[in-house]
């Protein structure tokens, strides 16, 4: 009988935990047959690598069985490595207000080093390290998040992969005094990359991260943000206690290190609120306070390194890019304004955090800082920043 992808997923584990079997949460009516949950299960093991932790892994990104790759579209298998390959989700289904921005993935690498050229399903299954307590059971709510990003993948066909970073606008767990409130994504230092009968796949660990995290990560690149973070916390095992690195030295020392040596690998930056027009040769352009340090630091690690930077809001569109002389235009919805090295210097000593008007010297632009309004998954404003 012909081993299925089921069978290659749990001997996989059972390499790394040959004395255990896993505990598994299986759905009870899979999403193929009309059910809610997407995922066939998730299956949870006990570990002591890094720090006692529980292991979840996934069952049903990818074809679990012998005849799945036959029914699927063959541009689910595509790895999308296209500009904007990063993405955001709602952990549950909440309403996501906070900046979300996308890779122009032109300095990741292929994480699959594999001779089978064909890929299964997603090419991944997911799995997420928690740091163990005095517990006897695992907590039930990764399942429950699991699920919830296969909701997502399931619905838009937006994949996960190495260096891409999600924002759940909220805990990760629910009703929970955590910092962390976003994930990103590495390939798992222990599960790798596996050959099943239906393809190859990736085991793709989604680690915890506060937003401070997530926004130093966009200013640098995922995979290697992730992977220093990695340095610090073994295995990437998520501890719902942790505070953020960036308050960490040599952590930071590291992502500055980092940013000016790379750049950012985040080409576009989505904003919940944006401005922007040309009125007589005149540009003008409105950020919301909240998001003016990330701004500022995308465009020092972009345009410094001779690439372009999109801010998006909707249907509107503003585009910088290094240039010898400066300039503003516009090209259908989009606002493009040429830097040189004197207008990024201006641009990042003139504009502060704060609301304010700010008219530049060097160029016919004047960026207004209004203030930034946080909203809960009902619309309600919770936090106004000035």
């Amino acid at each position: 009988m012909k081993t299925d992808g089921f069978t290659y997923i749990s001997n996989r584990i059972k390499e790394f935990y040959p004395d255990q079997n896993g505990l598994y949460y299986g759905t009870l009516i899979p999403g193929f047959l009309g059910g809610n949950d997407p995922l066939d299960g998730v299956e949870i093991w006990e570990s002591d690598k890094g720090c006692p932790h529980w292991l979840y892994v996934t069952y049903g990104f990818t074809d679990l069985y012998p005849d799945d790759n036959d029914a699927e579209d063959n541009e689910i298998n595509d790895r999308d490595d296209t500009e904007n390959n990063d993405h955001t989700a709602d952990s549950d289904s909440r309403n996501n207000e906070n900046a979300i921005g996308g890779s122009d993935g032109a300095e990741d690498e292929n994480d699959t080093d594999s001779e089978n050229n064909q890929v299964s399903g997603y090419g991944f299954e997911l799995t997420f390290r928690l740091k163990r307590g005095s517990e006897d059971t695992p907590p039930v709510w990764p399942v429950n998040l699991l699920q919830n990003l296969a909701r997502y993948v399931f619905s838009t066909g937006n994949t996960f992969d190495s260096g891409h970073y999600l924002n759940a606008n909220g805990p990760i767990a629910l009703e929970t005094d955590t910092q962390l409130t976003c994930l990103g994504f590495l390939a798992d230092p222990e599960l790798g990359t596996i050959d099943t009968v239906n393809g190859s796949m990736v085991f793709l660990e989604a680690i915890g991260i506060t937003e401070d995290e997530l926004n130093s990560l966009m200013c640098w690149n995922g995979k290697r943000f992730l992977s220093e973070l990695t340095r610090q916390i073994p295995y990437g095992i998520t501890d719902l206690s942790r505070t953020t690195l960036m308050d960490q030295p040599d952590f930071r020392r590291a992502w500055e290190q980092g940013v000016a040596r790379d750049g950012s690998s985040t080409g576009v930056l989505y904003l919940p609120e944006m401005a922007a027009r040309l009125e007589n040769n005149k540009g003008y352009l409105q950020l919301g306070a909240g998001h003016i340090d990330q701004i500022l630091t995308l465009l020092k690690a972009r345009i410094g390194k001779d690439r372009s930077f999109l801010l998006q809001c909707n249907e509107t569109v503003v585009c910088f890019k290094c240039a010898q002389q400066p300039g503003i235009a516009t090209e259908e919805i989009t606002l493009v304004i040429s830097l040189t090295t004197e207008n990024l210097n201006e641009i990042c000593q003139l504009v502060k955090p704060h609301v304010g008007l700010h008219s530049m010297k060097t160029m016919p632009l004047t960026i207004e800082v209004v203030p930034t309004h946080i909203r809960d998954q009902d619309g309600t404003i919770v936090q106004t920043i000035e």
